[in-house]
């Protein structure tokens, strides 16, 4: 079969923008990556005699919300930073432990009892 020499027209929504003059239709202008909001969104894992947790950091600027801190019992108010902290080992699975997920005071995590619950 013959090669076809026509230019191939992207499919309407992917790749509109690919192409040779993708690279020179921008101006340089990238905005400065905010190192703070990239590093809330990234849930670390820690190990505990109680099981494994993914813990996330919730900015003072993005907490707005209250909520009830576990081991203390008192209000995690809006505009004060603190962890969001889930069971990454649950016995239902990743989704059902992301679902029981609870705000914790920093210092209550740092200084809770490994008591079973």
């Amino acid at each position: 079969m013959p090669r076809s020499n026509r230019p191939r027209r992207p499919v309407s929504g992917k790749g509109a923008s690919s192409g040779r003059g993708a690279a020179r239709k921008g101006n340089g202008d990238v905005p400065e990556l905010d190192l703070e909001r990239a590093r809330t969104g990234i849930a670390r894992r820690e190990s505990a005699p109680d099981g494994e947790w993914m813990v996330r950091t919730m900015t003072a600027k993005n907490a707005e919300k209250t909520y009830i801190c576990p081991e203390c019992s008192t209000a995690v108010l809006p505009g004060v930073a603190h962890l969001v902290v889930w069971k990454d080992d649950h016995l239902f699975g990743a989704a059902a432990g992301l679902a029981e997920r609870r705000h914790w005071h920093t210092n209550c995590w740092m200084s809770r009892s490994y008591r079973y619950r």
